[in-house]
């Protein structure tokens, strides 16, 4: 993401921010970001209290572009099944572009491990928002556990996230839309 001179100091910190967190991890240093952002660190403060502010402003900034990811083009004509696999097509696509690091908002929640930060609520907000779509198109599309096959869904979703983030396994191959049509088939759903 590059910032502009056009761009507000707010804006440009949290450009940085997003960049900065997702391709190095929270622990980034305060001077860091803001030599990016082209800030000082006397304005970053004049505008977030803290890093931790800083860090959950720019998760929830990036949160509607990253669901918009996630949704169908056509969400009216598209069935429950092909909902939930456009998800995870959009991850196997994703996850082949060389800068990939898995899911933003499942780092955050893995490195900070702290459930009272600011940034942990956001991403457990969005978390929470994946899982309970899942849930409700499990409904939809009558699976016999809705709930039960979105806990599912989600884990293959992190599971593969993370593997795929961490280089550890490729998503080329349709792995991870193979494994919830097969899960999805388990719950019978249609």
């Amino acid at each position: 993401m590059a910032t502009t001179d056009k761009a507000s100091p707010r804006d440009r910190l949290l450009d940085a921010a997003a960049q900065l967190f997702y391709r190095d991890g929270v622990s980034i240093g305060v001077e860091a970001l803001c030599r990016s952002a082209g800030v000082s660190k006397r304005s970053m403060y004049q505008l977030f209290e803290s890093k931790d502010e800083m860090l959950a402003a720019s998760l929830e900034r990036r949160r509607a572009w990253y669901e918009a990811q996630l949704t169908p083009p056509d969400t009216g004509s598209a069935t429950p099944r092909e909902r939930i696999l456009h998800v995870f097509r959009r991850l196997e696509q994703a996850s082949a572009a060389p800068d990939y690091r898995g899911c933003p908002y499942l780092a955050v929640l893995v490195e900070l491990k702290d459930t009272e930060h600011p940034a942990s609520a956001v991403a457990r907000e969005v978390k929470d928002h994946l899982e309970s779509d899942f849930r409700t198109q499990a409904e939809r599309g009558g699976a016999r556990d809705p709930r039960l096959l979105a806990r599912q869904l989600m884990l293959v979703f992190d599971g593969a996230s993370a593997r795929a983030g961490a280089r550890i396994e490729s998503l080329a191959d349709g792995l991870a839309t193979g494994t919830v049509t097969a899960l999805m088939d388990a719950a019978g759903m249609k």
